[in-house]
């Protein structure tokens, strides 16, 4: 039966159309974002647990952020504290020469206040956007290396390394006056010696435990990039769309689209054909 107040076959047509506009929008939105999951209405359960992970990235890459700045200090620092026992050991030969008889104490000494005075210089360069390591007290730097999630609340997770005292070196040099002590006795003498070799002593050992600071550092680093990294890469296998899969899915629908468009003309159409009865 033919009906011009119901036409069934425009309304299934249209049904159809209006289905397939709605797919369409769909895969346009997931072309156009590369997101196949953009929000919850998506998939909750998959928006819900890539969004945490997002915000777990986010916060390894702002501490791994803040790593590289405190390992800028640390290198300095370190570079300070390897000039520094370079310039103790020339200090120490000078001072080994001193031993020898015969030698002018006074010229040595000189030599001797301008490498305590390059010490000094060294000691001031060696800081990082104002963070002293070298020149004060020794006393133990705590910073931030991670976070983790321990019964669904946050805790940090820090690394402590001491600084140095590259200043006290420098003083205790610098009390060291060979003409002095070549003028009371050998033994006063040989002290000179035994005090710039104990210097020498405590400024590779600052130089060893930067060393070891900045590479455990470097170390944690790569570990966060590599972490950050991963979180990424399982947010994308998550809510990332499949760009080959949408642009052929993108190309069936905008032809569903045609055919549905025509169908939907046709079935409007076929009333017409009553007209012919009354003819």
């Amino acid at each position: 039966m033919t009906s011009i107040l119901t036409n069934n076959s425009a309304m299934t047509a249209l049904q159809t159309l209006t289905m397939v506009n709605k797919n369409l929008n769909e895969t346009q939105g997931r072309v156009s974002s590369g997101l196949a999951i953009s929000s919850g209405k998506d998939n909750a359960a998959y928006f819900a647990i890539s969004e945490t992970m997002k915000g777990d990235s986010g916060m390894f890459d702002a501490i791994n952020e803040g790593l590289t700045s405190t390992r800028n200090s640390v290198a300095t620092a370190r570079l300070g504290a390897e000039t520094v026992s370079d310039l103790a050991q020339q200090f120490t030969e000078r001072v080994a020469f001193a031993q020898g008889s015969g030698v002018n104490l006074a010229d040595v000494q000189a030599e001797l206040d301008s490498i305590v005075e390059q010490i000094g210089t060294a000691i001031s360069q060696s800081t990082f956007n104002g963070d002293d390591l070298v020149s004060g007290a020794a006393a133990t730097q705590t910073i931030v290396s991670g976070v983790s999630r321990t019964g669904g609340s946050f805790a940090a997770t820090t690394m402590t390394f001491d600084s140095v005292n590259l200043g006290a070196i420098q003083t205790a040099l610098d009390a060291v006056d060979v003409v002095t002590a070549g003028a009371t006795s050998q033994a006063a003498l040989q002290a000179t010696l035994t005090t710039a070799e104990a210097q020498l002593g405590l400024a590779i050992d600052a130089a060893t435990s930067l060393g070891v600071t900045e590479k455990s550092i470097e170390a944690q680093q790569s570990f966060l990039g590599s972490l950050t990294d991963t979180l990424d890469q399982g947010v994308s296998s998550m809510v990332d769309a499949e760009m080959e899969e949408e642009a052929a899915r993108l190309q069936a629908l905008q032809t569903q689209q045609q055919l549905a468009t025509q169908a939907l003309a046709m079935a409007n159409s076929s009333p017409q054909s009553v007209l012919s009865l009354f003819r």
